[in-house]
């Protein structure tokens, strides 16, 4: 992607940004996901990838820009500036996003690029084109604890003029808890990646473990896309992918999105990154009642999660 791509990306962005508005939700095949991905959708679903394309899959606010950074210094062996060639967005496009012209779809963008391509998406197992099962692409699944995730999109959807209005936090648990947020089901979206790793190839990482050892889990990416880095470009990965590192970085922290789209006065969009917020948010009549549908939710699978008590 060239520089003149990622301008005229933000360019985009920037002449467009006053279409946006806070998007209703319409189902998809159950999934509620914004009007413009719905009234798309059969172009998402006919999406067919290239055998070498990798696909970063997350529900949103579970680490995928993270992901997506130390995915492509990876490919780049560690250059930095070759991965400050255009914002996160661009270098790694979003599958099902549409937005108002002149702002250029996911798939716009991949049209673009040549193979192979990271791509990103947030839609759950069952809404993920075939091609990218047929052709067997490699694909990387993050999941984070539905606690902290919970509170990261909820601050997410406070400064997101494209996503639903959040309203108040004490009615937004039960909107997490119902499935009513855009891309649906917390609980069905870890649990349908869970149950089809093995078959699939998919790596499945944790955000709690991305934090607790980041070299590990940047190794274990690394082996997963079949390379062999020195553990000096490592080294460099690691830090070049610190919290504190991404949010200094304009390529990775979205501060190509202008203020009426992504309003980051209102909550950054790289907050705190942090394991265990959600201390901070549920007050302790809300924690227990959140751990009892938990329970239920989740009662047919053990998917080993952490910090959630």
């Amino acid at each position: 992607m060239s520089e003149k791509k990622a301008i005229t990306f933000s360019s985009a962005i920037q002449e467009g940004s006053s279409l946006f508005t806070r998007f209703p939700l319409i189902p998809v095949r159950g999934i509620p996901l914004m009007s413009l991905i719905a009234q798309n959708w059969d172009s998402v679903w006919a999406f067919c990838p290239d055998p070498s394309d990798l696909l970063i899959a997350t529900y949103p606010k579970a680490g995928t820009t993270w992901t997506q950074e130390i995915v492509d210094l990876l490919l780049h062996n560690g250059d930095a500036e070759a991965c400050k060639r255009a914002p996160t967005p661009v270098r790694s496009p979003f599958l099902e996003i549409h937005s108002p012209p002149p702002i250029p779809s996911g798939l716009d963008l991949l049209k673009s690029m040549a193979p192979p391509r990271i791509i990103k998406t947030h839609l759950p197992f069952q809404l993920v084109p075939r091609g990218f099962w047929d052709n067997k692409c490699k694909t990387i699944y993050v999941a984070r604890n539905a606690k902290d995730n919970l509170v990261s999109y909820y601050h997410f959807d406070c400064m997101n003029s494209t996503q639903p209005e959040p309203g108040p936090w004490e009615g937004y648990i039960h909107k997490f808890m119902r499935a009513e947020l855009s891309w649906g089901s917390w609980y069905d979206h870890v649990k349908g990646y869970w149950v089809e790793k093995e078959k699939k190839n998919i790596l499945y990482l944790f955000y709690e473990d991305m934090k607790d050892n980041p070299r590990r889990e940047v190794e274990r990416i690394m082996r997963y896309l079949d390379l062999s880095l020195s553990d000096e470009v490592i080294s460099k990965i690691v830090e070049l992918t610190s919290f504190k590192s991404m949010k200094e970085n304009p390529m990775a922290n979205y501060s190509c999105i202008p203020a009426p789209v992504f309003d980051q006065s209102i909550s950054p969009f790289m907050r705190k990154g942090e394991v265990g917020d959600w201390k901070n948010h549920f007050t302790p009549e809300q924690s227990k009642m959140f751990d009892e549908d938990y329970e239920k939710q989740m009662k047919d699978v053990n998917i080993p999660f952490r910090n959630l008590i």
